[in-house]
């Protein structure tokens, strides 16, 4: 199997994507049963996904070249280049939150599909790189669009024209990550953090979910306009106000919101 599905717990699925046939690069096929699982995991109940890898050197890294020149040139590649599409697709779903476990390097449409999952965790020995410029190419599925929104655009510039590497160090302290933890940690880390996530009410999980892909392509006016509309039907929903009666009970009992809501989780960043 190039992908399998695991669901380690209620609301919560791991894909993890075997790229030892293409040396860690990924082909068509390979994004392709990418695409198939993250669906399966979806469709099957998952409210939070892990995408993993099984190398420990390798998340996942750039296209496959030989099906990059294969549709070039009218060749025949490993698979349907649309899978690309249907991956990202499913990482957007608004119904499932998508947390990266970056456990080694990636680099180009690999990276691409890191940038796109609402969450990262990488391990500190992991690089990013979008090395296209070295092969007379630009990124393509959001190695520069997106990837300056996450780590602002002079950083972006530099990782896109220059086409080395950085750290994963570097990456977390320009904002691109959201947790850089020791060798061995980033799949154990992700799905404690989805198991936790996957215990949000669904409706507002999926609500925010929105709101945050809706306001990528809105200014800023209409994202508040879009956002109090999306509020608004979470407020008057019997989950929230159920769930506002509950805090609200808890502060009528002497509780503040470090009680109610939880400390900061600053021990979980290294």
């Amino acid at each position: 199997m190039i992908a399998t599905v695991r669901r380690p717990g209620q609301g919560v699925g791991v894909v993890t994507l075997d790229l030892s046939e293409w040396a860690g690069f990924m082909s068509w096929a390979a994004v392709n049963a990418l695409a198939d699982a993250l669906a399966d995991a979806r469709t099957g109940g998952a409210r939070v996904t892990v995408l993993a890898a099984v190398s420990g050197d390798n998340w996942y890294q750039h296209a496959w070249l030989p099906d990059l020149i294969a549709t070039a040139t009218g060749g025949t590649p490993s698979g349907d280049p649309q899978g690309w599409w249907r991956a990202l697709a499913e990482i957007a779903h608004p119904e499932v939150v998508t947390i990266a476990a970056i456990s080694g390097d990636c680099s180009g449409g690999g990276a691409e599909l890191g940038w796109a999952c609402d969450l990262r965790v990488a391990e500190e020995q992991a690089w990013f790189g979008q090395p296209e410029v070295a092969m007379g190419l630009t990124t393509g599925i959001g190695g520069t669009s997106r990837l300056a929104r996450l780590i602002g655009r002079t950083a972006a510039a530099e990782l896109v024209f220059d086409g080395t590497p950085m750290t994963a160090r570097r990456v977390f302290d320009l904002g691109g990550l959201n947790r850089c933890v020791p060798r061995g940690e980033a799949v154990d880390t992700a799905v404690a953090w989805a198991a936790r996530l996957a215990e949000r009410p669904a409706s507002a999980l999926a609500a925010l979910k929105q709101i945050l892909n809706d306001s990528d392509d809105l200014t800023l006016a209409d994202a508040l306009a879009n956002e109090q509309r999306i509020f608004g039907g979470t407020l008057f929903s019997e989950e929230g106000i159920a769930g506002m009666r509950r805090s609200q009970q808890r502060y009528d009992a002497g509780e503040t919101t470090r009680t109610v809501f939880g400390a900061p989780r600053g021990e979980d960043v290294r």
